[in-house]
C-alpha cells in the first residue's frame, strides 16, 4: 500500500437522482476519469495500490436533496474492506435523530468516522445546538472530518446554488469546537484558502487538529501551507485527493515535484492518516 487518500466521494447511489451541486463540481474540475460505480471505483483503487476513505453528504436540510445513506457507504464498505474505509454522515439539523443515525452508523454498520460540509448542509461548525453530535462522536471516539475554506460547488453559477462561504473558515468555527472537545480528532478537509494562515495557526495551536489536502492541485497549493507541512506541520497533514474530482494518480505525480523531505512524504502519504485512524502498520481496517 503506498498511500490512504483520506477524501473519496463514493459515486451517486443509482437509486438516486443526480443533484445540482454534483454537477456543479464536475463543471469545476472537469474530472477525466469519473468510475462508473464503487465496483469500478474499487478496481481503480486496487491498481493505485491505495486505502480509500469513502463517505457522501447528508444535505437533506438545506438543499432538500436526498442522501445517499449510509448503508450505501456501508455496503461498499463491506464488499471491498481491503480498498475503502468508510465515514458516515448525517444531517446535523436533525438534531436528536442525527445523533441516533450517527451512533447506528459507527456501531452497526462499522463506519469508522462522521463527514460534514459546513458550507452545504449551512451551519456553523460552532454553533453549541450541534455540540451533542459533536459528544457522541468523542465518545465513541471516532474523528470528524469536516469541509474547510472554499467551496468549488457551485461556483460559477447565480447566487453559487446559495451556499455560504462563510461557514468554512477555520477560525473561529473549527478552533472553538477543537477548544471545547479536546479528545475529538478533527480533520479539516482541504486547505483553507482564503483563510490558509487560520488553518495553520489552528492547526499549530490545537494538537488534536488535522489537514488533508484534498481539492487542490499540489501545485496550486500555497507554499505557506507546503512550507509548513515540510516543518512544524509535518506530523498534521494529511494525503487526500478528492477523487473522482483529482485523481491520485496526478495528486501523487504533483506532490513528487515539491521539495518536500523523503520523511515527511511518506508521513503525508501514510504514517499521519494511520495514527488519525487507528490502523496499525499492516492492519487496513
Amino acid at each position: 500500500m503506498i498511500a490512504i487518500d483520506m477524501h473519496v466521494h463514493v459515486p451517486r447511489n443509482p437509486n438516486f437522482p443526480d443533484v445540482e451541486v454534483e454537477q456543479s463540481l464536475k463543471n469545476y474540475f472537469k474530472p477525466t476519469d469519473v468510475p462508473k460505480d464503487a465496483d469500478d471505483m474499487a478496481a481503480k483503487y486496487k491498481v493505485w495500490d491505495m486505502l480509500a476513505v469513502i463517505f457522501s453528504v447528508d444535505t437533506q436540510t438545506a438543499t432538500g436533496d436526498v442522501p445517499d445513506g449510509n448503508e450505501y457507504v456501508a455496503n461498499i464498505v463491506k464488499k471491498y474492506p481491503e480498498q475503502f474505509i468508510g465515514f458516515a454522515t448525517v444531517d446535523p439539523w436533525k438534531n436528536g435523530e442525527a445523533i441516533v443515525e450517527l451512533e447506528r452508523a459507527i456501531t452497526s454498520l462499522g463506519l469508522k468516522g462522521l463527514k460534514l460540509h459546513p458550507i452545504q448542509q449551512g451551519f456553523y461548525p460552532n454553533d453549541e445546538r450541534f455540540y451533542p453530535l459533536y459528544e457522541k462522536c468523542s465518545s465513541l471516539a471516532i474523528p470528524i472530518l469536516f469541509h474547510s475554506g472554499f467551496a468549488s460547488a457551485g461556483v460559477g453559477t447565480p447566487g453559487g446554488l446559495g451556499l455560504k462561504l462563510k461557514y468554512g473558515a477555520p477560525i473561529p468555527g473549527i478552533d472553538d469546537v477543537a477548544a471545547d472537545f479536546p479528545d475529538l480528532t478533527i480533520i479539516m478537509a482541504h486547505p483553507s484558502w482564503p483563510w490558509i494562515e487560520e488553518q495553520i495557526a489552528v492547526t499549530l495551536h490545537k494538537a488534536n487538529v488535522y489537514i488533508d489536502l484534498s481539492g487542490w492541485s499540489p501545485k496550486y497549493i500555497p507554499e505557506t501551507l507546503i512550507h509548513e507541512t515540510n516543518t512544524r506541520l509535518s506530523n498534521k497533514v494529511l494525503f487526500g485527493s478528492d477523487y473522482p474530482y483529482l485523481t491520485p494518480e496526478r495528486w501523487l505525480r504533483e506532490f513528487d515535484e515539491l521539495h518536500i523531505k523523503p520523511e515527511v512524504k511518506r508521513k503525508v502519504l501514510l504514517d499521519n492518516a494511520r495514527k488519525v485512524l487507528g490502523l496499525g502498520e499492516f492492519d487496513k481496517k
